[in-house]
């Protein structure tokens, strides 16, 4: 199956293909994805349209990246705001002919840049996000661009240098549990040199250092009892043993891994080619994919949890060669959301009640 988005006067800039049960698995499961794109500032949103054909939805925000779904409210990051997306449906209405559900930008929150990373949401719905420029995770604010929450412990002062490149947040129990970093660096820039083996993984609740020695780890996840993680400088997706400071290998992906999503039976893990610069370069993710004699590819890949195999997958061919977060929205059949570059957004008003 492959979809392509276009402008009227230029040739397909973008591609987009799936395995052929790819559309029966989200139809099979109920659900609805959406991924963000920060390379060409996209958030994508994909289900299913009315024809049983993919339905590829996709706004403008830039330097979009982090990203939290529910059925009826989005999150994103922005280059230096959070947007708030409220769905503007009510219960079995449709929007132009079968999207079940508008989200609508309804609240913004300026932050400045400070280089967002992962973004959740708390058991008293408090937005919490990885406040990757200054080392620390943080909540918004009606007054103050963030509130720092809890930093790193090798961290010794809050400053806007990326430090250790805090990236990942895993929540347990309504409560941020583990957060991934690249580095132990405590001076600006400094994880750029550790890339190769300096990622860990921090329990937030001790400040425990609970597995090191990974490569460029991003997007811990705990689910099932279980702390998932994607290992990203290796292009492997697995599990960390907190208790042996070990991480399990499960499946390899071709490609530099952020973005977990974890629904039922399966993990969806967002793949990325790597940019050419040093950054990227000289990773154990070459290696690998040399000994396994593939490319990297840029997409989603469906993992079944029960035994590791690759079973569906999307892939994007084009302009678009970076993706960072990915998320599932339940019970969503074919989402699709407004932007700031259109009148749609002008002409569409909800109306409250006062309760």
């Amino acid at each position: 199956m492959k979809s392509n988005i276009e402008n009227q006067h230029q040739p397909p800039a973008l591609e987009i293909s799936t395995s052929r049960q790819f559309i029966s698995w989200l139809s099979e499961q109920n659900i609805s994805l959406a991924f963000t794109t920060y390379q060409t500032g996209k958030l994508f949103l994909i289900g299913i349209a009315s024809d049983r054909r993919l339905s590829v939805f996709e706004r403008t925000f830039e330097r979009c990246m982090g990203l939290w779904a529910s059925p009826d409210r989005l999150y994103t990051s922005s280059l230096y705001q959070i947007w708030r997306f409220e769905n503007a449906l009510e219960s079995g209405q449709l929007h132009n002919g079968g999207y079940d559900r508008l989200y609508v930008p309804q609240v913004g929150y300026t932050t400045g840049d400070i280089d967002i990373h992962d973004i959740n949401v708390d058991s008293q719905g408090r937005v919490i996000f990885v406040n990757t420029l200054f080392s620390c995770l943080a909540t918004i604010s009606d007054r103050y661009s963030f509130i720092p929450l809890w930093q790193p412990p090798f961290i010794s002062r809050l400053a806007a240098e990326d430090r250790c490149h805090l990236n990942g947040l895993a929540m347990e129990n309504g409560q941020p549990r583990y957060v991934t970093a690249v580095s132990q660096s405590d001076v600006s820039d400094g994880w750029r040199d550790r890339r190769h083996n300096g990622g860990c993984v921090i329990d937030v609740a001790s400040n425990e250092i609970v597995l090191s020695g990974l490569s460029m780890p991003h997007s811990p996840r705990v689910y099932r009892d279980q702390l998932w993680l994607l290992n990203s400088g290796t292009g492997y997706f697995g599990t960390v043993d907190v208790n042996s400071s070990k991480f399990n290998a499960i499946t390899f992906c071709p490609g530099y891994l952020r973005g977990l999503a974890l629904w039922g039976d399966y993990a969806v893990v967002g793949l990325s080619k790597m940019r050419g610069n040093k950054t990227f370069s000289g990773l154990p993710l070459d290696e690998n994919l040399a000994a396994k004699d593939v490319e990297p590819r840029c997409g989603l890949q469906i993992i079944d949890l029960r035994s590791g195999d690759i079973v569906h997958w999307l892939r994007i061919e084009g302009m678009v060669e970076e993706l960072y977060d990915v998320a599932v929205i339940p019970q969503v059949r074919q989402p699709m959301a407004l932007g700031f570059k259109s009148d749609e957004i002008r002409r569409t008003v909800t109306i409250g009640s006062l309760q």
